[in-house]
């Protein structure tokens, strides 16, 4: 092997996965140790720890304890040729989320498989997430090649299984090596047992396979700090991740689309004359350019500007995604509301097989439109990893639930316009008399809701006020029809009433909607769709025991009897508001107090001036 050293050394991100108990802490192992006697610089990086082999093979402590991989472990070695951060991900399939986390950033795979077993399920499965993470360059290693006897017959015949299978689902490059991880045939020196086999070593491999460091495709700079423009310095800091700009070029800023001339690109070794992919810098602007954090810098061909797009999404909660329920979404540098479609298909990630969904669960993999609630910098992920993906994250717990991959940009977000009407919402609550509002009961089911919002419409009808009552078992004979009582559907339930109510707004109306609405972020969702001072969220505050003691409709009785599956309070979550406008304790109040009391709340946000 030779091991003449460069004076710059590049970087090679990868990851190594494969079936449990395929070998794969054994051959990281092998690496990390064998690379040491490689290239002695690498000694100092290595604790007392990875001196000893034995340590070395089995890979985290809690891996040995557990008996499973349970994060994604980094580790770093080198050689005279490059540097290597490989990826160490779980084979469980409970834990693709943790590979997906790996993969994100690698310019390279290693598929770990037995010789004994051949292309199995998980491999195919680990195949189908490292191609749709645009990972083009995989190497198959087969590993236990000591247990067949290093017979090139086996291992020609699992790599022609692999490469026609790998070549059906978009992965152009494949290397297959037969290895034994245990004494390291193949892994970093060839091995005599291999006569027959001519191709590279694994670390061969690695040290040659192509780095995309100068990734193709137009400037693309994400600012992560900006000043404020001024006459002394109008510079912009961020992360190249496409492309290079050059002092003299022309960028523009997306979005805003104000154009410049780069005069110079500072960095804290000193100004450059050039930066490509992976460098940090400063960019100063010749003219006065005003530019945000979040903010692109791009040349001729700038991204596109959307608010929607088409993208494959793998979900990474125990909760499964509901479509339409508001999330919030990171975009390069910035942080966006975000809504997802029902699934147009979840793939089964062993055959990719395109399977009918109305969510996706945990690690399961669909394709769904999105929607983002202002025009985002996105180009798809196969030509740019940081502005095609973006990680989902829940409003509530700030958790990250999901990940992103933009296809394409819907060509609805730049072709649907907003129609500008002459007759506006002020107008038409002046002719009424009053403004509108959304009043929202929310509470159990038999809590009252519905028997106080009828008499609250009654007495602000006979007063000559305009209303409408959005009832959600009269809403379920109509609009809401097609919908069941899962999660899902229940999220979409209270999405296209609150759509609806919201319209009623506009036209001045005060309405009255009834819905359980059990979940805090649709109601949330709810309150958003009209201005702050136009909502008016009334718990309904009724005991699980009183209201299923009541039991006005004898679902309470059958939802016991499990005749009705996803009963809110039964075997559906209740999430009592937090911070209500208004809480009635139906306990302790009559149906028409409780309707008084609205009424009188209504008169102190300034909706109505009944007594």
């Amino acid at each position: 092997m030779d091991l003449r050293g460069e004076a710059n050394p590049s970087t090679l991100r990868f990851i190594t996965c494969g079936s449990v108990d395929d070998g794969k802490s054994t051959l990281i192992g092998r690496l990390l140790y064998d690379t040491r006697v490689l290239h002695t610089d690498q000694l100092a990086a290595l604790s007392a720890r990875d001196m000893d082999f034995a340590s070395l093979v089995d890979g985290l402590l809690a891996e040995r304890e557990q008996g499973i991989t349970i994060d994604v472990a980094y580790r770093y070695f080198g050689t005279a040729r490059r540097r290597f951060i490989v990826a160490d991900t779980p084979g469980h399939e409970q834990y693709t989320r943790n590979m997906v986390t790996g993969a994100s950033t690698a310019d390279a795979a290693v598929i770990l498989l037995d010789a004994r077993k051949g292309v199995l399920r998980q491999t195919r499965r680990h195949s189908h997430v490292v191609s749709l993470l645009g990972i083009r360059r995989v190497a198959l290693a087969v590993n236990k090649m000591d247990l067949v006897g290093f017979t090139e017959s086996r291992f020609v015949a699992i790599a022609e299984e692999y490469r026609e299978f790998a070549t059906s689902i978009g992965i152009d490059e494949v290397t297959c090596v037969p290895v034994a991880a245990v004494d390291g045939s193949n892994v970093v020196d060839r091995s005599a047992r291999t006569p027959w086999y001519d191709g590279p070593t694994l670390l061969e491999w690695l040290e040659t396979v192509s780095v995309d460091d100068a990734r193709p495709g137009p400037f693309r700079l994400i600012v992560r700090w900006a000043n404020r423009p001024g006459p002394d310095f109008r510079g912009v800091s961020g992360l190249v991740v496409g492309g290079s700009v050059r002092v003299g070029d022309r960028v523009r800023v997306v979005p805003g689309g104000a154009e410049s001339t780069v005069a110079r690109l500072v960095t804290f070794d000193g100004d450059l004359e050039s930066a490509a992919v992976g460098e940090s810098i400063t960019v100063v602007l010749a003219d006065d350019v005003d530019v945000s954090r979040g903010a692109v810098l791009a040349g001729d061909e700038p991204p596109g500007l959307t608010d929607a797009c088409q993208a494959d999404l793998i979900w990474m909660s125990d909760e499964e995604m509901l479509p339409g329920r508001r999330y919030l979404a990171k975009v390069g540098a910035r942080t966006v509301g975000v809504t997802v479609d029902k699934p147009k298909h979840r793939l089964d990630i062993d055959t990719g097989t395109e399977l009918a969904a109305k969510t996706l669960r945990l690690n399961e993999i669909g394709v769904g439109n999105v929607h983002f609630d202002q025009p985002v910098a996105l180009d798809p992920y196969r030509a740019n990893r940081d502005l095609g993906g973006f990680i989902v994250i829940d409003r509530l717990t700030n958790a990250t639930v999901g990940a992103g991959l933009v296809r394409f940009p819907l060509r609805r977000a730049t072709n649907v316009h907003w129609q500008a009407l002459s007759v506006d919402k002020s107008q038409r609550a002046g002719l009424n008399g009053h403004r509108g509002c959304v009043v929202w009961f929310t509470g159990l089911s038999g809590a009252g809701k519905s028997t106080i919002a009828d008499l609250v419409e009654q007495r602000l009808h006979r007063a000559g006020r305009h209303t409408f009552i959005l009832d959600g078992d009269n809403v379920r004979h109509g609009l809401n029809k097609d919908l069941g009582f899962t999660d899902a559907d229940r999220v979409e339930n209270v999405r296209r009433v609150a759509e609806v109510a919201g319209l009623m707004v506009e036209a001045g109306l005060i309405v009255l909607v009834s819905f359980i609405s059990p979940f805090r972020a649709e109601r949330a969702l709810a309150r958003g769709v009209v201005a702050a001072d136009e909502f008016c969220e009334v718990f309904v505050d009724t005991p699980l025991s009183v209201a299923e003691q009541r039991d006005p409709k004898g679902l309470y009785a059958k939802a016991r009897r499990g005749e009705l599956p996803n009963f809110t309070g039964i075997d559906s979550p209740y999430e009592r508001p937090d911070a209500p406008e208004l809480r009635l304790d139906t306990t302790e109040l009559t149906a028409e107090q409780a309707a008084e009391r609205v009424l009188a709340r209504l008169a102190e946000l300034g909706v109505t001036d009944l007594p």
